[in-house]
């Protein structure tokens, strides 16, 4: 009879410069976080051993990349959840290595509910890193406009310097374009551009978003975005309604300008004032018809079908979407 043998179960707490790791509990010890390093330790791992760590910046995709690539399975945690699990286990202390024994402890009992990382396709890590390189230029630019306009003496350079930055924001935006295209999802961007509110780089940004992995239905897409809503109720009192925002802000920012360009169309223009009307504060109306039009773009791209205004649900029948 062949032997059924569990699989190890590792946590690691990955920083900069190294990576602290726990094997089933076992007191932990630190590895440099180096390519080097990291394929020297993953030798002498047996196969199929489940790695979990917490997404942390870029310092994770190495080891990640990596052990994916022998055949482990690669869990990345969300921080804010893990930070709750260690209240709800009466952790105290946070160092590296407790954290590492923390999400060992995690893994094995939560398994279940983890969901298995996969690499994401070229296009979409070069997006995600054009999108939020452009999101850095336009914020430069607003800033630089602030604080020297009025000021006659600088009024030449300062047309001069945005002039420049604009040119760069173009040629992002071009760069962008043809990511897309070398990616082939031509007919997702299209899809997108044509809901009202939705230019060219958001509709980038939702294309990119949708080709990260499988998504079961629109709710989980949107809790991909961060633009799901977390409860907090308690017997009679109601807690205050907020985004999770656990996802990637630049898209929830794109997808905020798009509402508000979308609530002065005539699509819109209604769904929006009976929100207002029922006492919402604008932002809060903006973030509703924010997560409707990540919906329906969502719906376009899985169904491959194109918009049509005029198939919208009457406003009151989506009050709550």
């Amino acid at each position: 009879m062949a032997t059924c043998v569990k699989a190890l179960q590792i946590g690691v707490d990955v920083s900069k410069a190294e990576l602290v790791i726990s094997v089933d509990g076992q007191p932990p010890f630190a590895l440099e976080n180096s390519t080097k390093a990291i394929k020297g330790w993953l030798k002498q791992l047996p196969a199929q051993c489940q790695i979990a760590m917490e997404a942390t910046n870029d310092f994770h995709m190495s080891l990640t990349t990596l052990a994916h690539a022998k055949g482990h399975r690669v869990y990345l945690l969300n921080g804010y959840r893990l930070n709750r699990y260690r209240e709800g286990v009466g952790g105290r202390a946070k160092t590296d290595c407790a954290d590492a024994l923390l999400i060992v402890r995690y893994l094995q009992r939560e398994q279940e509910d983890l969901r298995e990382w996969e690499p994401a396709h070229k296009g979409y890590r070069e997006l995600q890193v054009l999108l939020h390189r452009r999101a850095t230029v336009i914020r430069a630019k607003t800033q630089i406009q602030q604080s020297l306009e009025g000021i006659s003496v600088l009024e030449g350079v300062l047309k001069s310097l945005l002039k420049q930055i604009e040119r760069v924001d173009q040629l992002i935006r071009k760069h962008i374009l043809k990511i897309v295209e070398q990616a082939q999802w031509q007919g997702y961007l299209q899809r997108c551009q044509q809901i009202e509110g939705i230019g060219p780089i958001t509709a980038a940004g939702l294309t990119m978003a949708y080709n990260r992995g499988h998504f079961k239905d629109s709710d989980a897409f949107i809790a991909f975005l961060g633009m799901d809503v977390r409860v907090r109720d308690s017997g009679a009192k109601q807690g205050k309604r907020k985004l999770t925002k656990q996802g990637d802000p630049e898209l929830r920012r794109l997808l905020h300008l798009a509402a508000m360009q979308a609530k002065r169309q005539p699509a819109w223009q209604q769904f929006y004032q009976r929100h207002i009307d029922r006492g919402l504060a604008p932002i809060q109306v903006l973030n509703i018809l924010a997560r409707k039009l990540a919906r329906v773009a969502f719906a376009l791209m899985r169904n491959q079908t194109d918009y049509e205004p005029r198939r919208l649900p009457d406003p009151q029948a989506v009050m709550n979407c």
